[in-house]
């Protein structure tokens, strides 16, 4: 029961910081975050088809029948942020730099599920589906990926790639677009081979900083 409102809480003074950050019309920055830290709320741009990571309450029509993860190519939708969180049973401090090759959980702010992965045929390309699983942040060893840079940390300005831990399966976009109910939106799902298909970015987001663990917004 703790565990849950926890969660809750947290879910909720992300929504109400990010609400007011928008009202306030926050402007972009430079800051001395320079790297995407433990805690922090992102948008994730794939660099080849210019689309955000995005996910919301409707499920596959086949395979897992879980919660959808596609692309898209508004900025300014509020189902495209996403958490960067520690591995289960694992612990990173808020506000520390996540290292390349850090396994994290990356968990989709609205619904609080897990962007996971498994041995499911993605519905467009028939690669492997990609999909949102858990509740209120909490789901099973599927949701871990690892970030592959090329320094020690994870740069806020680097195209980096995630790497599903227990598929070896890499987050991808190749172009597939769905009809109704999510027209034009662009198919997420793991390729088994490094590509220009799966480099993603960070855009906007609510940052952790290292030292004060305080948040704020900016727009890169």
């Amino acid at each position: 029961m703790m565990s849950y409102v926890k969660a809750l809480t947290l879910r909720v003074f992300l929504k109400i910081f990010l609400l007011l950050c928008i009202l306030l019309q926050c402007e972009g920055r430079e800051t001395e975050v320079s790297y995407v830290t433990c805690g922090s709320l992102v948008k994730l741009l794939n660099t080849r088809h210019n689309v955000r990571l995005h996910s919301h309450d409707v499920k596959y029509g086949s395979g897992s029948g879980q919660q959808s993860v596609t692309g898209v190519e508004a900025a300014d939708d509020a189902n495209s942020y996403w958490r960067i969180r520690e591995k289960p049973n694992s612990m990173c401090q808020r506000g520390a730099p996540i290292r390349c090759g850090q396994a994290i959980r990356i968990t989709h702010m609205k619904t609080g599920r897990n962007l996971h992965s498994h041995h499911f045929s993605s519905p467009l390309s028939n690669n492997q589906e990609v999909s949102a699983f858990g509740e209120n942040g909490e789901g099973d060893d599927l949701d871990v990926w690892t970030v592959q840079c090329s320094g020690t940390y994870w740069e806020r300005d680097e195209a980096v790639r995630f790497k599903h831990k227990g598929t070896e399966v890499f987050l991808s976009v190749t172009g597939e677009q769905y009809g109704h109910p999510i027209r034009g939106q662009r198919e997420v799902h793991g390729m088994s081979s490094p590509s220009h298909h799966n480099y993603w970015r960070v855009m906007e987001g609510v940052f952790i900083q290292p030292s004060l663990e305080t948040p704020r917004h900016d727009e890169l």
